[in-house]
């Protein structure tokens, strides 16, 4: 063989040697790197994927607490929680993740009923703060029909679930609303003051009312759970469980059937009903009407029936008892009284002619009484029981403002009385700064005329009206003005008993002399009872006595040379009716006070109907509404 074929030979089997070495070498250094990599992996961060892994196949889910129950003072239920299937998206899991959201809602909307209203507040509930793949809800309320089709076609729809939930429900609902609010879905500005971690299973929450007031002790504390899901998301086991702790139970003093009577009696009116439990403070009743119903609003009222309620003239969503500010008229006449006798401006023998007017000045204006030609020699007794505006117009400007304001907001006026609503308004007790800073003008002696008959600047609230009355009865004791009665069945004397703050309320009304409140109360006794009194109608054929004071409130100005005609008056000028009373009359059950907006006089719009409850609270009568004139 020539040398160079030699050569050439040993030269490829050197290239080849070298080659081999070389992919050996490559092979060893990967499988190395391998191994170094498994070696990392699987030692030193064995417990970073096993954690991944466990995230993967463990969820941590929020369990919502029940909320609690609402009960009357007999134990019947106003608010309780009611079973209710929703329909909700987890977005990790959909197709396509996030981005599938649109498409996935496209196609279930041919399944089941998903308007627009859903999607806009769906879309801002997924926006808000949440854990991964927690659900969010599309639709609430979800009949067993789209329960059946959206099960039937589960196959089609990844991460789309059917969640059961308890929502509120309002048992007897229309005409509870004003006095217990209501629940609804967390909105983005409550979100921003609520724990979120205690609401993270939670979608409602108090909107108004008792619900607003007390829903930390109502909402509970939330719980957790930890599950093993597969891969597509179906929970395979509870893990680890953390029950949540319900939400308190609460007895209200409101008296269902006498809540449910006010209702009926103001049926087709525009106005309010609240009555008082003298001996305590407690809200029998709470009515405002129109109404309306709560439970359109737990899980969301359509645009459409929301934009009606706001839109009506009669303003239904308006809570007359908490926050409509009335004149009072012949209503404060009782306080005047007292006031005129104790601060010593006028004796308990003072006494004046009433020709029908009464003028600051001769030859000045003349400030009318209700009853043209007067009433003759008129007494403190008279001037009550037969309401007379000018013996209060002449009490009035020997006081002047500071004395009357004085005496009116030991009775109540102008402040908060009652301590679980969070919506109620101290309306106004008109002083001369008060004129100053809103009206820019100095206090006249006719504002004190006006001021002295319940007109004028001066407004109070039916929740006012009846803590006035509450007083009057007890002859100068305050209580506590409050819904709550118990929690948990603890019994709660004031709202400090739990925790809250206790509004500042006036002391007790002492008087120099006490034979003045039964001069008082005699009076209105006689306003219900006396063969002139304004509200005999009502007082009459009773087997118990009862102490009222009628007034009817001036909502149109009348010139000086004008009368007042109803009949040519467009309703919403007509007069209010006001009632303020109790019974009975020695040792009250109850107080009470009724305004019915354009209703007239206060003897033939409102009285009435106080006699009714003060039936249906003595007597047990529960009687059917009817339009009194």
């Amino acid at each position: 063989m020539p040398w160079s074929t030699m050569d050439t030979q040993r030269q490829e089997v050197s290239q080849f040697k070298a080659r081999l070495w070389f992919a050996l070498l490559l092979i060893v250094m990967l499988f190395a790197g391998l191994i170094a990599r498994l070696v990392y992996l699987q030692i030193w961060q064995h417990q970073h994927y096993v954690t991944q892994s466990d995230d993967n196949r463990q969820q941590l889910q929020a369990i919502a607490p029940t909320r609690g129950l609402i009960y009357d003072t007999n134990g019947v239920l106003l608010a309780g929680n009611r079973a209710s299937h929703s329909l909700t998206l987890i977005p990790e899991q959909l197709e396509g993740g996030r981005r599938g959201i649109d498409t996935t809602i496209t196609n279930l909307a041919k399944v089941v009923t998903i308007d627009e209203d859903d999607i806009k507040r769906f879309k801002r509930r997924l926006n808000q703060p949440r854990r991964p793949y927690s659900p969010v809800a599309l639709r609430f309320q979800m009949s067993p029909q789209e329960i059946a089709k959206i099960t039937v076609n589960q196959h089609r729809f990844a991460g789309v679930r059917i969640v059961p939930t308890l929502v509120r429900y309002y048992p007897l609902d229309e005409g509870f609303v004003h006095a217990l609010g209501y629940v609804g879905r967390i909105n983005d500005r409550e979100l921003a003051k609520i724990d979120g971690s205690n609401y993270s299973a939670t979608h409602h929450i108090g909107k108004l009312g008792i619900e607003r007031f007390y829903e930390t002790e109502l909402h509970g504390t939330v719980g957790h759970q930890t599950v093993e899901t597969n891969a597509r998301g179906r929970v395979l086991q509870v893990l680890e469980r953390l029950d949540p702790v319900p939400g308190k139970d609460i007895t209200l003093y409101l008296d269902a059937q006498l809540q449910q009577t006010a209702a009926q009696l103001l049926q087709g009116k525009r106005g309010a009903i609240v009555a008082l439990d003298p001996k305590t403070g407690g809200v029998l009743a709470m009515a405002s009407a129109p109404s309306y119903g709560a439970n359109q609003f737990v899980t969301g009222i359509s645009s459409a029936n929301y934009k009606t309620l706001r839109n009506s003239d009669d303003l239904p969503l308006f809570n007359r008892a908490l926050r409509g500010r009335y004149p009072p008229a012949s209503t404060v006449k009782p306080v005047i009284a007292l006031a005129g006798m104790d601060s010593g401006i006028v004796s308990r023998k003072f006494s004046l002619w009433d020709p029908g007017y009464y003028q600051l000045t001769e030859g000045g204006r003349l400030y009318r009484d209700w009853k043209e030609g007067g009433h003759g020699r008129v007494n403190m007794h008279k001037s009550i029981v037969e309401s007379v505006d000018t013996y209060y117009y002449a009490i009035a400007h020997l006081m002047g403002n500071t004395p009357m304001t004085k005496y009116l907001a030991q009775f109540g006026l102008g402040q908060i009385t009652i301590a679980d609503q969070p919506e109620a308004t101290q309306a106004v007790l008109p002083t001369k700064q008060w004129k100053r800073i809103n009206r820019n003008a100095s206090w006249f002696p006719g504002d004190s005329l006006n001021m002295g008959i319940g007109q004028g600047f001066l407004s109070a609230t039916p929740t006012q009206l009846a803590t006035m009355a509450m007083v009057l009865a007890n002859k100068g004791q305050w209580h506590q003005i409050r819904m709550i009665k118990a929690m948990d069945d603890q019994p709660v004397t004031k709202v400090s008993d739990i925790g809250r703050k206790d509004p500042a309320l006036p002391n007790n009304v002492s008087l120099k002399r006490s034979s003045d409140w039964k001069r008082i109360h005699n009076a209105m006794i006689d306003v219900m009872h006396g063969q002139r009194g304004t509200g005999r109608r009502s007082g009459a054929n009773s087997s118990y006595k009862m102490a009222g004071k009628t007034g009817t409130a001036q909502v149109l100005g009348i010139k000086q040379d004008d009368t007042y005609d109803a009949s040519k008056i467009a309703e919403k000028f007509r007069d209010h009716g006001l009632y303020i009373g109790w019974a009975p009359a020695k040792n009250p059950t109850i107080v009470i006070a009724v305004i019915i907006e354009n209703g007239g006089g206060g003897s033939s719009a409102a009285a009435p109907l106080a006699r009714k409850m003060f039936d249906a609270r003595i007597l047990g009568v529960q009687q059917e509404a009817h339009n009194d004139g």
